[in-house]
């Protein structure tokens, strides 16, 4: 999805672009919601009072933005490292206390064995910092878990599919007020900065590279799979899961693009499924 999110930037910009990802997952979703013939729009009384829940992709729109505008300062690795360190810090606090009604899952000590050496992959795949990069970076990881759970939140109290639709609904209206605020305070070459064209005509002219457009899509079915595991597994385990995927995912597209395998990124990845499993095989003991 990074991958092909980063083709469609490089036509559109940035800000365009996140338009044209949460419109392609939107439209995606209208589709599955029909066919599954259900109304997004039942219990908007019922929830009201929880408002809240529904900015999950609200929230998911400041993690592609805080990424994007450390991409290029820090290396790739260093931003999943640090992304995770915030993921893995707002999980145990969401898991020690069960936050927006998730279960709770408290700490245990014998956790800090697995987590040291966990802290210890991330630390390999750190090269370089820059202040503002890093701390753009380590928000994230605390955006992509709230999002994350708002979501599932939403999700488990409606169906996986509703719960997905508003998150487009909402992430696209912060993109679109977002590219308005831009285009008026500060111009349109700052709004398409990368971009060849901004003009309507411009804007029709469709890129022969198709899959750059299937980026909603693809962030879809990520929401989904989300959406069913996030209630059922503690946010700490989920994030050094989804993280362990990541790593090795990233690994094999780099080595398939550059022709190059990152033996850090490797290491890395190898201790941050060495500290999990140790938290997991410590975990079962004390069931058992």
């Amino acid at each position: 999805m990074i991958f092909v999110n980063g083709g469609l930037t490089a036509n559109y910009g940035l800000y365009i672009a996140s338009v044209i990802i949460h419109a392609v997952g939107l439209i995606a979703n209208t589709i599955l919601v029909l066919v599954k013939k259900q109304n997004p729009f039942t219990n908007l009384k019922q929830l009201k009072q929880q408002w809240f829940i529904y900015m999950g992709g609200a929230v998911g729109v400041f993690t592609i933005m805080g990424t994007n505008l450390a991409f290029g300062r820090i290396s790739v690795s260093a931003m999943l490292a640090i992304a995770l360190f915030g993921q893995v810090l707002f999980g145990m606090i969401i898991d020690q206390y069960g936050l927006f009604g998730m279960p709770k899952y408290p700490f245990k000590k014998s956790q800090m064995i697995g987590l040291i050496i966990i802290l210890a992959g991330i630390v390999a795949m750190i090269t370089n910092f820059e202040i503002v990069a890093v701390a753009f970076v380590f928000a994230t990881g605390f955006s992509i878990v709230l999002a994350r759970t708002l979501n599932a939140k939403l999700a488990d109290l409606t169906t996986v599919q509703i719960g997905s639709f508003y998150n487009h609904v909402t992430g696209l209206i912060v993109c679109v007020i977002g590219c308005v605020v831009i285009l008026f305070i500060w111009g349109p070459n700052t709004l398409a900065h990368t971009a060849k064209d901004l003009t309507f005509v411009g804007l029709l002219l469709f890129s022969s590279e198709w899959y750059i457009y299937t980026g909603g899509v693809l962030g879809l079915i990520v929401i989904i799979l989300s959406n069913l595991t996030v209630i059922k597994v503690s946010a700490f385990y989920l994030t050094l899961l989804v993280f362990i995927g990541q790593v090795f995912s990233g690994v094999v597209i780099d080595m398939l693009i550059t022709q190059e395998v990152s033996m850090r990124n490797i290491i890395g990845g190898i201790l941050v499924s060495i500290g999990l499993s140790v938290n997991l095989l410590l975990d079962n003991k004390v069931k058992t």
